[in-house]
């Protein structure tokens, strides 16, 4: 125990994280086995020597995969929860669950039991550090230790990467008797070198998940119920928190009880002093070096003494009448002044006084002082409250960060709201602005803060624009931590004053600005109130502000926080650019834990800085990315000019002009004359050198002038001219606008007096003129129906002979008396005629019977048909030659119906037909329909009548035993699965594939071959019947896996390859899932899981974006691994059709416009937006600029626009444009992370996206208006979908579909498929086409 004391104690010297020393000893030296390298491995099960109690249950075995975990159980493979959120579905102890990865000799796995003595002891050390009470008996009598030593994360490598050299370092300990089990999670310094893992099935989809760090039980059927998991850490703000931050008291150590109750308890709640036996004790040194460290946000730290104050201490002497139990038999003692933590329920314990202590450390009146029990309830209720020796503070639990009073959760999204007031003279001008709204948006993950003042004058906001402070105060609130470093809200909570005073050069003007926070409001909002008073330079409309990135050094104190510094920006003005600057100097007051220990100094760096003034908007804007890191101790502030220090020797009026490095010159200031040592004011007024306008007065000023507005007038927006006092009135209310009428065109007012105009929906035009927009020009309707034009809109008729609603016609029933003859129907809608195309019109009689001789309108030529316009095999003459002669179509010899479908096999609409899309029918000897019927690629067969019809009920499905029809079967075997999958794949590989590429392996009989290999690549796995890989059975190259015949004996036989297993009617979901897409029906809105399949399956596909045409019932897909676009119909045994295969790297989002027969797809590989018709022909690229990562995409059909994000995570946006790529602009900017997931509701009208950096599901109707957050902790969205009251997306943490009602924004159902793997794309197939009419 002395040797693990002198370890901890040594740790705690040092001060600012675990050295490598503090992992318990490990390697071969110790007797460890060692993992073998790879990307999913998993050790045997360790038979231990005494069972260890888990979560209330005996273990006997454990196992170490390569993935940073721990389990009782033998793990399944990596698929299955590597990538998913706690919990998982066996028990686990994860000191880091990502996607790691030792192939290539990077790094080791070791693990082996231990029962000696030095192991037990510094285990108990670290122990008895987080339970110093309920842990002062527990004597361990074995340890199971697990080490990752410089691990990496899995990467896909190719011939341009270089392994990533970023590795972790991390260790685990089981700790346990026959009675009860701890366990602790060590990382030492630089031990977490990355935080995250690409998903292996993302492809081109740029995506990282956090790693994982905590407890899961693994037995439960409801994941929600409390206790089936604890995490630690799942974000990446927590994930870096754990090498400096604690529940024990040492940076990098946690300690948990882990044994004999159901939950797990984080150490830290009896207080935070390490309880470790001490040698016989001397006096502690005041002049020894501080331990000191940020707060855990599980407990209170442990802190030795330090000179000058009463500090929590982690080691004081020991009395001298405690006995050590066990051990050596000698007399080692122990105690520990503990602080106590507070929590709801609990009352807090005080520290006992005791006179053997060195009075040098504390003393205090233990009646007089303030304690938890008194005052817990001034602490946050995300937060605990510590007694110390003077006094109490409140510290923010796990996965929270604060001051204690208030906290904020971690890795969250935070919003400020406030006022901001001020009196300013700007130029000449001088303003005032009342309660103008504030707010500020931080994205806490990466240190950005986005600050919004709407309402600000314009000239005082112009002014503004280089006064980055205003918003920089929110940069170090929020900043992105790093090691050994606090943000400013860890340090003052949301109740502090900031002042600031900022003097600009050369002109010398100074503002002050004070802005005070004012605590938490609902949802965590801060609330904040800024006066601005002084002056600024005046900047004009025409000018930007570009300032660069800066450092800036914090000093802290215990109850203040100060920091000077000198800024540069740049005003550009077209062409010509001017360097001007401004000094600096704030102080911001706290009131924070007077027992906490701050650093003495932090730097602030400034990556990124921007500052605009929206005129439309009247909005000034800021943008920062922060990040906050302790100050090295010979860091300065840059040398200061003596013009900014005012250390320089011009006069005043004179001005100090700043020159290289110390040198200054002295020049007079304008409105002065002289040179620079004597200056005179010059009278503006006098001399006519006034810009004073119109209805004001010149007054001088030394250096300067005023105009003042006469009566009545006031200063006009340039400061110089005056305007009469009575606001304009708006012209859209008076009439006075040049708008089209109102119900053409709509006008807006500007607010100034101004309006503009824009056409309504439905017409085209500047707002001023607006013309209607045929919209029957883009044929939106039926080919059966007729397209009405009217003033804004349209509307669709079925034609005389069909019935629908004009988007959707079928043919009339039989006994309708409006029914059309056949050759009526034909030349109505004409179709193509082999071999001559399209285009031929039929030649009718007054009864509507075919003509016997027809002859092509185009071509010339002509050809006799029968009594129902089938052609008469043998009469076709050529171009030029004289016509047959067909007298009547009953005296001529006729194809029979099958011998005609045969020869001119087609679809035939729009009536029920016999045979079904691209089916060739078998004909017997007299020409007559074979009472059987097989399609030839899909596998079906069915019985037909006479006239060729399908008999109701005897369809069967492909693979198994046709119908008994009544005749011999077709002797010819339609091809398996097998063979039209490998003859489709040799097609796509023109003839000869690769080496690389993937060609399935068939049996004589057609079947799937039981053992796949792929290509030269030495990976083999075994198939079901279906071709479906077998999950566990793939083998690396060398080895070949024992595959047994799937196929049953010859009485069986077998199941082809499913093309498209036919949906039922009404709504339903397709989501893409890697190599298939699958089908989820809904009941009403809710998730009709029991008839959940499967119904498409692809193969060496990764299908990322779908989407439905309702016109013609086809499903499209954009394929990553492909890198190509394709479809299918939702016909039985239709088959996928790949309609573009080249030009494309990474085909993404997918949207399909069912009135312009159109579809639209973004490549972030590319960074392009395309368009292309439905056949994939007329292809065209919309943008190839300002795109970062495209992803989403989504079309409005009716209204003719188009939607797209680009999560680029440095400017984030969603923007719009109309489908023919005009009027392109940002629609959404702000308050945006990673939208994955974008749907337009043709119902509601709103486009709605889901974030997977914000984790919300947001609203706003088309112009970007009404934004509205729908639900605010989504995990990790990907596509989404709207229908009816709900929305539907995809989640790549629960691997699922998830329901959100669109009114309340509760999750009201989920949908797990059993094959667990990432779901991509989500689309709703609607049994009609969404109205057309606006």
């Amino acid at each position: 125990m002395r040797a693990a004391a002198a370890l901890l104690a040594a740790v705690l010297a040092l001060g600012a994280a675990l050295p490598r020393p503090g992992l318990l000893p490990h390697g071969p030296a110790r007797g460890d086995a060692r993992l073998r390298p790879g990307d999913d491995e998993s050790s045997p099960g360790l038979l231990l020597r005494r069972a260890l109690r888990l979560y209330g249950r005996a273990a006997r075995r454990l196992y170490v995969g390569t993935n940073g975990v721990i389990s009782s159980q033998d793990f399944p493979r990596e698929t299955q929860y590597v990538d998913d959120d706690f919990p998982t579905d066996f028990p686990v102890i994860a000191p880091f669950l990502a996607d790691l990865d030792t192939s290539g000799d990077r790094g080791n796995i070791y693990y082996r039991q231990d029962d000696s003595r030095d192991v037990l002891d510094q285990a108990l050390g670290y122990i008895q550090a987080g339970f110093p009470r309920s842990a002062a008996a527990f004597v361990p009598t074995n340890a199971f230790i697990a080490t990752w030593e410089e691990v990496g994360a899995y990467q896909e490598l190719s011939q341009d990467t270089e392994p990533s050299t970023k590795l972790n370092t991390f260790q685990a300990v089981i700790a346990y008797n026959d009675e009860d089990t701890y366990s602790i999670f060590l990382y030492p310094e630089g031990g977490l070198q990355f935080l995250g893992t690409r998903p292996k099935e993302s492809y081109n989809v740029q995506l990282e998940l956090p790693a994982r760090v905590g407890f899961s039980w693994g037995d439960s059927d409801d994941p929600k119920r409390d206790g089936l998991f604890h995490s630690l850490a799942s974000s990446e703000r927590a994930l870096r928190g754990l090498e400096r931050e604690s529940n024990t008291g040492i940076p990098g150590v946690w300690v948990f009880h882990v044994g004999s109750t159901e939950h797990v308890e984080p150490g830290g709640g009896q207080g935070a002093a390490p309880a470790v036996p001490q040698s016989p004790p001397e006096p502690p040194n005041p002049g020894t070096a501080s331990y000191t460290h940020r707060v855990s946000s599980h407990t209170a730290m442990a802190q030795r003494p330090s000179h000058g104050g009463p500090v929590l201490l982690g080691f004081v002497p020991a009395r001298r009448d405690t006995q050590e139990p066990g051990g050596d038999g000698g007399t080692g003692q122990s105690f520990s002044a503990n602080p106590s933590s507070y929590s709801s329920g609990q009352h807090g314990v005080g520290v006992e006084e005791d006179v053997h202590f060195n009075p040098d450390v504390f003393t205090y009146s233990a009646a007089s002082r303030e304690t938890c029990a008194q005052h817990h309830g001034q602490c946050s209720p995300h937060a605990f409250c510590t007694d110390y020796a003077a006094g109490f503070c409140c510290h923010c639990r796990a996965s929270f960060y604060g001051n204690g009073r208030q906290c904020l959760p971690e890795g969250a999204v935070h919003r400020l709201n406030g006022k901001v007031s001020g009196s300013l003279r700007v130029g000449r001008a001088s303003l005032r602005f009342q309660d103008v709204d504030l707010h500020a948006y931080i994205v806490g993950s990466d240190g950005r803060a986005y600050t919004a003042i709407s309402g600000v004058p314009q000239p005082a906001a112009r002014a503004l624009l280089p006064l980055l402070p205003l918003g920089g105060l929110f940069a170090w609130l929020f900043a992105l931590e790093e090691p050994g470093s606090e943000n400013g809200f860890s340090i003052t909570g949301a109740e502090f004053t900031q002042n600031l005073e900022v003097t600009f050069y050369p002109g010398g003007e100074t503002v002050q600005v004070t802005q005070t926070a004012e605590g938490l409001g609902p949802d965590n909002y801060l609330s904040l109130r800024t006066h601005i008073q002084g002056e600024v330079p005046f900047l004009p409309d025409n000018v930007t502000i570009h300032i660069t990135p800066y450092e800036e050094l914090y000093s802290y104190s215990s109850s203040a926080v100060t920091s000077s510094g000198h800024r540069e920006y740049v005003v550009a003005a077209g062409t010509a650019n001017q360097t001007l600057s401004y000094r600096l100097r704030q102080n911001i007051t706290v009131a924070g834990c007077p027992h906490a220990r701050l650093p003495a100094r932090q730097r602030l760096s400034v990556a990124r800085a921007f500052a605009l003034f929206d005129s439309h908007e009247h909005v000034l804007r800021y943008a920062l990315a922060a990040r906050i890191s302790p100050a090295p101790d010979d860091a300065e502030n840059p040398g200061v000019s003596p013009c900014h220090d005012g250390s320089h020797a011009c006069e005043a009026p004179a001005r100090c002009q700043p020159g290289a490095g110390t040198e200054y010159t002295c020049e007079c200031s304008a409105g002065y004359r002289g040179d620079g040592r004597g200056c005179r004011d010059v009278d503006e007024c006098s001399k006519g050198l006034s810009q004073c306008g119109p209805f004001s007065v010149c007054l001088n000023e030394p250096g300067s002038y005023r105009c003042e507005c006469r009566g009545g007038y006031q200063p006009a927006g340039d400061g110089r001219a005056c305007v009469p006092l009575a606001p304009p009135s708006d012209p859209c209310e008076a009439g006075r606008h040049r708008c089209a009428p109102g119900d053409r065109a709509r006008c807006l007012s500007r607010g100034d007096g101004r309006a503009a105009c824009e056409c309504l929906p439905g017409y085209t035009g500047d707002g001023i003129h607006c013309s209607d927009v045929d919209e029957c020009a883009e044929s939106p309707c039926h080919p059966a129906a007729i397209c009405y034009n009217t003033p804004g809109s349209f509307s669709c008729r079925c034609r005389p002979g069909y019935a629908g609603d004009g988007f959707q016609c079928t043919y009339a029933a039989e006994g309708n008396p409006q029914r059309l003859t056949p050759c009526q129907h034909e030349r109505m809608y004409p179709r193509e005629v082999p071999p001559l195309g399209d285009g031929h019109v039929p030649q009718c009689d007054e009864q509507g019977r075919y003509r016997p001789l027809q002859c092509h309108g185009s071509s010339g030529h002509c050809w006799c048909v029968d009594a129902a316009g089938q052609e008469i095999a043998g009469t076709r003459t050529a171009p030029g030659t004289t016509p047959p002669r067909c007298g009547s179509p009953e005296s001529i010899q006729q194809l029979t119906p099958c011998e005609h479908a045969r020869m001119y096999p087609r679809e035939v609409p729009p009536g029920p037909s016999p045979v079904g899309d691209g089916h060739v029918p078998q004909c017997d000897e007299q020409g007559q329909y074979r009472p059987l019927q097989c399609h030839s690629s899909s596998g079906h067969c069915w019985c037909v009548d006479a006239a060729g019809q399908e008999i109701a009920g005897t369809r069967t499905a492909p693979g198994t035993t046709p119908p008994r029809c009544g005749s011999p079967e077709p002797t010819e075997r339609p091809p398996s699965m097998c063979e039209r999958w490998r003859q489709s794949l040799l097609e796509h590989y023109g003839g000869s594939p690769r080496g690389d590429q993937y060609v399935p392996q068939c049996e004589p009989s057609g079947d799937f071959a039981p053992l796949q290999c792929h290509g030269d690549s030495g990976y083999c796995w075994c198939v079901e019947q279906s071709g479906r890989e077998i999950p566990g059975t793939r083998s690396e190259p060398g080895t070949t896996p024992p595959c047994l015949p799937s196929v049953a004996p010859p009485s069986v036989r077998p199941e082809p390859r499913p093309d498209v297993s036919p949906p039922a009617s009404g709504t339903f979901l397709l989501y893409a899932q890697g190599q298939q897409i699958g089908y989820l029906p809904l009941n009403g809105t809710r998730l009709h899981k029991e008839a959940a399949k499967t119904l498409l399956s692809l193969h060496g596909s990764i299908v990322v974006g779908i989407d439905y045409d309702c016109r013609d019932r086809m499903i499209y897909w954009t394929d990553v691994a492909g890198r190509s676009i394709s479809r299918a119909g939702l016909e039985p045994g239709s088959e996928p059709e790949t309609i573009i295969s080249s030009g494309l790297i990474s085909p993404e989002g997918l949207a399909v416009d069912h009135l312009r027969r159109a579809m639209f797809w973004t490549d972030s590989g590319l960074d392009r937006i395309e368009r292309a018709r439905l056949d994939g022909s007329e292809r065209r690229v919309l943008f190839d600029s300002d795109l970062v990562n495209p992803r989403a995409i989504a079309v409005d059909p009716v209204r003719g626009n188009l939607y797209w994000t680009d999560w680029n995570r440095e400017a984030p946006k969603i923007e719009t444009s109309t489908v023919n790529g005009a009027n392109r602009r940002v629609l959404v900017h702000t308050d945006i992370g990673l939208p994955n997931g974008l749907t337009f509701d043709p119902f509601s009208k709103l486009l709605c996206w889901a974030d997977a950096g914000t984790k919300h599901l947001e609203c706003t109707f088309p112009d970007g208006t009404g934004r509205r957050v729908v639900q605010s902790n989504l995990n990790y969205p990907f596509s989404i979908v709207s229908y009816a009251n709900h929305f539907y997306h995809t989640d790549w943490r629960r691997d699922g579909v998830i329901a959100v009602n669109k009114e309340t924004g509760s999750f009201t159902d989920e949908y797990l498929p059993e094959q667990r793997s990432h779901l991509y794309g989500i689309t709703a197939v609607y049994p009609y086409c969404p109205g057309a009419r606006k």
